[in-house]
């Protein structure tokens, strides 16, 4: 079962407009969240988020509590315990051509799927064939196109790695494929700042706000310096092996940031 546009429906009788604009034009947004003991975690800020490119984009977003009630029928309709939700929210369908047309009927969608099994440590290499552009303003909000994400995903494939770590337009570390990167170093965690490209992650903002993470310019060479590193988002967290070939240790530093996660709601 699905949440499309105010009902739950069977994924085999759902149907999505050819004309959306999110099918056409990645036109739209997402947002991915962990569902622990049937509750979503941190709702109302994967929802802020949402607002947030909704603005960037002119998008008419339903109200919140609409929102609030498709996650909750979602989680009701499967029995989730334990898994994850994406929320989808497109334009929807609108003629041909680039400029969106009013009245606008968003196309919002709900999902559900199992909790994925625990990720071994990465072994990441630096993307080389593609940049976070850190000046876009896309650069802030989950948009539906993930095409730089995926061709570093690919390049890393190619590369005989399970991750790639984006750099922004200065040759700064921004983010991997589709997650916050942590960096360990003079004994204090550090992340990448927005106005280098990265995404504002919940866990990443938890992280600032709790004080236990601080933001930094992040040149390549103190990932190679790193004492520990790890990837993070709001499924998982996950230390990193190696970066192109590079032994990484600090198994014991990434244990204590780990536990220290599970503290503010986040596995």
């Amino acid at each position: 079962m699905i949440w499309l546009n105010g009902a739950l429906v069977a994924a085999e009788a759902a149907r999505i407009d050819p004309a959306d604009r999110g099918l056409l034009l990645g036109d739209g947004l997402f947002e991915t969240l962990r569902v622990a003991a049937g509750v979503p975690r941190h709702a109302m800020r994967h929802l802020a988020r949402l607002q947030a490119g909704a603005l960037l984009l002119r998008l008419d977003l339903p109200d919140a509590d609409v929102l609030h009630d498709a996650l909750a029928a979602v989680v009701t309709a499967h029995r989730l315990a334990d898994g994850v939700l994406r929320l989808t929210v497109t334009r929807g369908a609108g003629p041909r051509g680039v400029l969106p047309v009013r009245p606008q009927r968003p196309t919002v969608l709900v999902t559900a799927a199992l909790l994925p099994p625990p990720a071994a440590p990465a072994d990441v290499i630096i993307a080389r064939g593609i940049t976070r552009d850190e000046n876009s303003p896309l650069s802030r909000i989950k948009s539906l196109n993930y095409l730089p994400s995926i061709l570093a995903r690919i390049e890393a494939e190619e590369r005989g790695a399970t991750e790639a770590l984006l750099l922004n337009q200065a040759g700064l570390v921004a983010e991997s494929s589709a997650a916050t990167v942590f960096v360990h170093r003079a004994g204090a965690w550090l992340t990448p700042r927005l106005d280098d490209g990265a995404l504002p992650g919940i866990r990443r903002a938890v992280l600032l706000e709790a004080g236990l993470v601080r933001e930094a310019a992040l040149p390549v060479a103190w990932l190679l310096e790193a004492e520990a590193l790890c990837l993070g988002n709001a499924l998982s967290l996950r230390p990193v092996r190696s970066i192109d070939g590079q032994a990484i240790g600090g198994a014991e530093i990434f244990a204590g940031f780990a536990a220290t996660n599970r503290t503010l709601g986040f596995d």
